[in-house]
Order: structure tokens, then C-alpha cells, then sequence
């Protein structure tokens, strides 16, 4: 029996690679993001939602402001609101985590990018 607050669920297909919404209600979202081996997320910011990474399989670094973080399976990382982050793929495999967002509004059009490799505005 599927939740009424599922009724709006998808799946984002990136150039880095894909990320799907497991769970949406009124101030959090839950997202599975698969990253593809040597790519990365653009280094971006969010002016409405912090994030909670959980890393379930691979190896990658995250940025979160200056801090350089090394990930693998069970790390965790907690990207505050306002915050300049990334993650990236350094291993051979699909890097996989869970991001819970939490915050007054969770679209993906939050968005404020500071640098992308795919050129992205």
C-alpha cells in the first residue's frame, strides 16, 4: 500500500549518474543516488534543505565546505543548510548512498552551482 505522500516519486537520470526518490512528504525527502566510477556531483549549495549522506557501497570523497572527507560503506556525512558540497567517485564501482533532505522545501530546483563538470548552470 503505497503512502499518500508517494504519489510524486522519480528517478533523475545525470550525467554523473542517477538518483531515485524513495520516500516525499511535507520537509524531508529520501533519495537513492547511484554515482558512476571517476564522476562527481557539481559543488553546489542549497538555501532551503540540509542533507544527510549514508554511503551503502563504494569508495569517493565528499566535500562539504573545506573539509575534504574520504567515504566508503557506512560512512555518514551531514551537509548543513547553506553549506558548499560534493561527492565524487574514486573507486571502480558504483559509488551508492542514501540522502535524507530535510528542510522547509526539498525540490530539486534548490539549487546554487559553484563549479560542474558537465557544464551545467
Amino acid at each position: 500500500m503505497k503512502n499518500e505522500h508517494q504519489n510524486h516519486l522519480e528517478v533523475g537520470i545525470r550525467p554523473w549518474g542517477k538518483y531515485e526518490v524513495l520516500h516525499l512528504e511535507p520537509g524531508f525527502k529520501v533519495k537513492r543516488v547511484e554515482v558512476n566510477p571517476s564522476s562527481r556531483l557539481s559543488l553546489q549549495k542549497h538555501e532551503k534543505r540540509e542533507e544527510i549522506w549514508t554511503v551503502v557501497s563504494g569508495e569517493g570523497i565528499a566535500i562539504v565546505d573545506d573539509r575534504e572527507i574520504k567515504i566508503k560503506e557506512g560512512s555518514t556525512v551531514h551537509v548543513p543548510l547553506g553549506a558548499k558540497h560534493r561527492i565524487g567517485n574514486t573507486g571502480k564501482t558504483l559509488l551508492i548512498f542514501v540522502e535524507v533532505q530535510l528542510g522547509d522545501y526539498v525540490g530539486e530546483d534548490d539549487i546554487v552551482r559553484f563549479e560542474d563538470d558537465y557544464h551545467r548552470s
